[in-house]
């Protein structure tokens, strides 16, 4: 089967299924201009996936914004560097029950079943253009360089987007918000405070353009020992990097990753009904366990020499000297040229100020504090928030949090491939009720004017 025979699977499978059916949702406009029925900001492989489902349930008014260029949304081409996914090739991630939407049909398509079959982890660029078909193939209405600036609440139940597009600010008015911003969306890059010691030419975060090439023949180190680090470390040895060190807090590396024991449908849907006692537990349990880098990425760093890793080795002490870089462990001091922070991120939401105008109404988990850190939200099983004081913002349940932020809430169907299919259908159904609800004079209006006849009147003549 090739790639155009897949296509032409695919639009069968949705013409029997009736998909995209009828646009059921009573069009608005305010200001003469007209209103979006749900606004995504994040194009990524979440903001596809809510796009698609909410289509897939008759709601077609739909926009995403996506900040990046064509071709560049999530982190498959910037700053994620793994050669694959730590994923299983099985997983169908956004395919939302259609056979001919999973990665295997695209993939078999592409590159023959043999191949499939010879295939282990995916590809991560291969998962990027997957993706890109994916929005092709089902026509989502994506639009690129596009960064959400504000948000604020609007009478009559609406919310006001400020976007930036082509350095152009314009408004829109949407009914429903749903923030599909991955990691990065959910709080902020997480740089250590003593990075600061030394100039900004000397270090970069691990989700910056890096020029690897420009550290052929240098002295590179890199922080952290999760997946991130393991990665960069790879790309500068296999730049040319004269030695590679890997400096690691921890005194040795994890070696379970316990996520994969609640990658089901019983995990999916069972983690929200949990209390936060019990959702503290498994956070914890995992937390204090690590997740292990992949071991393909470990062995990626072998293939080359020069790494070697520092256990037991948090940075003490950063300086810049006519050597370069000084910097001090509990183990010594070492002579670099340069330096990558692979430290991830900070989950906290009020880090966005995008959301100023919402965030003080937010009502942010409590008696877990122990388990999540602070911006945790405490989100209804439509991923919408929760006022903290009833009545102050009732915007906030028309504002869904599709991203990293939701996991204490909501578990990991907001931002990770394997759960990402069950969370947008749980999103889209949500989004449904609240839209149908609130129409509902307007649909029982349509109920009292419907005037198709069953019955001609000539039945028993």
């Amino acid at each position: 089967m090739t790639l155009d025979d897949l296509e032409q699977r695919l639009r069968q499978d949705l013409e029997w299924l009736d998909w995209p059916t009828t646009n059921w949702v009573p069009p608005r406009e305010h200001q003469g201009q007209a209103v979006l029925d749900v606004a995504i900001i994040g194009g990524g492989m979440a903001g596809l996936a809510a796009s698609a489902a909410l289509r897939q349930l008759g709601i077609g008014n739909v926009r995403v914004f996506e900040q990046a260029p064509p071709g560049q949304a999530g982190p498959w081409t910037t700053f994620a560097r793994m050669e694959t996914l730590r994923s299983p090739k099985h997983l169908v991630g956004p395919a939302l029950g259609l056979p001919s939407l999973t990665f295997r049909a695209w993939y078999q398509a592409r590159f023959g079943e043999a191949a499939w079959r010879q295939l282990d982890k995916i590809p991560r660029l291969v998962w990027g253009d997957y993706l890109e078909w994916f929005r092709r193939v089902l026509a989502l209405p994506v639009q690129h360089e596009s960064r959400l600036l504000t948000v604020q609440p609007e009478a009559g139940e609406l919310l006001t987007l400020v976007v930036q597009q082509n350095g152009e600010r314009r408004r829109y008015f949407a009914r429903h918000l749903v923030l599909a911003t991955g990691m990065l969306g959910a709080g902020a890059v997480q740089i250590p405070d003593i990075a600061w010691e030394l100039p900004r030419t000397h270090w970069q975060h691990s989700t910056e353009a890096i020029d690897f090439s420009a550290l052929k023949g240098r002295r590179v180190g890199v922080v952290g020992g999760g997946d991130s680090a393991m990665d960069n470390a790879a790309m500068a040895l296999e730049a040319g990097a004269a030695r590679v060190d890997i400096f690691i807090r921890e005194s040795e590396f994890a070696r379970i990753n316990y996520w994969k024991a609640m990658a089901h449908e019983g995990s999916y849907y069972g983690f929200q009904a949990l209390g936060p006692e019990q959702k503290g537990q498994l956070l914890e349990f995992i937390r204090q366990r690590r997740v292990p880098p992949p071991r393909h990425s470990l062995l990626r760093i072998r293939r080359q020499p020069g790494g070697h890793f520092h256990f037991g080795s948090p940075v003490t002490g950063l300086r810049p000297d006519d050597d370069g870089i000084r910097l001090t462990t509990p183990g010594g001091t070492f002579s670099l040229d340069f330096l990558i922070f692979a430290t991830g991120f900070r989950l906290d939401l009020q880090d966005r100020p995008e959301l100023s105008a919402l965030l003080p109404y937010v009502r942010w988990l409590t008696g877990v504090e122990q388990h999540s850190p602070q911006g945790y939200p405490d989100l209804n099983d439509d991923f919408s928030f929760r006022e903290r004081s009833p009545g102050a913002c009732p915007a906030l349940e028309r504002v869904h949090c599709f991203n990293t932020a939701a996991t204490f809430s909501m578990g990991k169907i907001s931002s990770d491939i394997p759960g990402i299919g069950s969370g947008a259908r749980q999103l889209a159904q949500g989004i449904t009720r609240s839209l149908y609800r609130r129409d509902f004079e307007r649909h029982q209006a349509l109920l009292r004017a419907f005037a198709d006849a069953e019955l001609l009147g000539d039945e028993l003549a």
